[in-house]
């Protein structure tokens, strides 16, 4: 049995950041040690059974630090179960329909073989760094477009997954994912 989980996440302004220990804390109500760390941060993961590797959006690109994760741990990260998710849609279409995953992402699910990707919704809000973000709070197109309901579902996939309770993609969505 999987029992330890890393939640690694590239974030800018903070909100992949609390998809990712919203994700994490699924996983420990089910009995895992689950640790939801910045990718940047992670000097290895050779202590964790399995990796949920997440970024953020902006400007149709998976953030640097998931990429560069990806690059730094591909030795382990093809050996060890992993999920994807991605954060950012500034609108309610994460919550109304599958969003396919950008390129940077997608090279990553396909490269590992990773059970599953999902992409949730963003939050902009009053602060956020970098001007193209104020420009689009300024202009009234920010918000919190997460769904934590949809969330903590695709977690408890996860933790069912790595408790052996019932995998987590079956080989039907695999195949019509590619």
């Amino acid at each position: 049995m999987l029992s330890k989980v890393l939640v690694a996440y590239g974030t800018t302004n903070g909100s992949t950041a609390r998809i990712a220990e919203a994700i994490a804390d699924v996983l420990r109500r089910n009995g895992l040690d689950a640790d939801a760390l910045p990718a940047g941060s992670v000097a290895d993961v050779d202590s964790y059974d399995a990796v949920v590797l997440g970024g953020a959006l902006y400007a149709d690109r998976w953030h640097k630090d998931a990429r560069r994760f990806a690059r730094r741990h591909r030795r382990a990260l093809a050996t060890r179960p992993l999920w994807l998710f991605s954060s950012g849609p500034l609108d309610a279409a994460a919550a109304q329909h599958e969003i396919p995953p950008v390129r940077g992402a997608k090279a990553v699910l396909f490269r590992f073989d990773a059970e599953e990707h999902r992409t949730f919704g963003g939050c902009l809000e009053e602060g956020a760094k970098g001007f193209i973000a104020r420009k689009i709070v300024a202009a009234g197109k920010g918000g919190d477009f997460r769904d934590f309901a949809q969330i903590e579902a695709w977690a408890q996939r996860i933790a069912d997954a790595v408790s052996g309770i019932r995998p987590a993609v079956s080989s039907e969505e695999r195949t019509e994912r590619g």
